[in-house]
């Protein structure tokens, strides 16, 4: 079944970059493995998947010590894309190769500061409440150049783009209308000289009309693993 959906997947994305008259080898997928075991992300690792996305920190940390001990050979690049919790920073700086979710200084400053100095910079992307969702994390978009330009020039980050999960809806054009808006403020930063190339965004439900808008991360989790069990802790970002 794995396998399966891993084509099944592929086979929309590849779709979806011809619609867009994009190359395939601008959209890259985040396998979101949230609340399933090592064993299902081992085995899509076994298919060639190498980007895993976590929401939920203590289950993160012992999936990421499992995999690596039991495929030690099997490079994994994993991706914290859930709300961050100041006392949650130090774990998420010392153990992930990309945040996806930061939404103030505070976060972005602690992280920078508690990044191990032997590691490589962290790869940061700035998370955007693009609908003003009060359920959602996030700064408002107004906010988005102020806290980007403080991340570029934090030591251990490297600012690489904007994050965002738009409100849910079902209607095509409306879903390639809200990830417009972040495709525009991405092209603002760009403008304002920021050295950014990455839009994450889009999900099982909506990653044509992401990958229409530009998107170069699109973070699915049900499409590829199946239903997913119930959460294990703290509530995190869908997918």
């Amino acid at each position: 079944m794995l396998e399966q959906n891993c084509q099944a997947l592929a086979q929309r994305i590849d779709a979806a970059c011809r619609a867009a008259g994009r190359s395939r080898d601008e959209v890259s997928l985040l396998a979101v493995s949230k609340t399933f075991p090592a064993d299902r992300v081992l085995a899509l690792a076994a298919l060639g998947q190498r980007r895993f996305g976590e929401n939920y920190l203590q289950e993160a940390l012992d999936k990421i010590a499992e995999c690596a001990a039991r495929a030690p050979d099997v490079p994994l690049e994993w991706h914290f894309i859930g709300p961050i919790q100041s006392n949650k920073t130090r774990p998420i700086a010392e153990h992930f190769d990309w945040v996806h979710s930061v939404d103030r200084e505070r976060i972005a400053r602690r992280l920078s500061e508690q990044r191990p100095a032997e590691m490589a910079p962290l790869q940061v992307c700035i998370q955007v409440n693009i609908g003003d969702e009060d359920s959602k994390s996030g700064c408002k978009p107004d906010q988005a150049v102020a806290l980007a330009r403080l991340v570029a020039g934090l030591p251990g980050l490297h600012l690489r783009g904007l994050m965002a999960i738009p409100r849910p809806l079902t209607d095509p054009l409306a879903q390639q209308a809200q990830f417009a808006q972040v495709r525009g403020l991405l092209t603002q930063l760009s403008s304002d000289g920021l050295a950014v190339d990455v839009l994450s965004m889009g999900m099982s439900d909506d990653l044509e009309a992401a990958i229409a808008q530009g998107a170069t991360i699109v973070r699915v989790g049900s499409a590829l693993f199946g239903r997913r069990p119930a959460p294990v802790s703290d509530p995190g970002a869908v997918e």
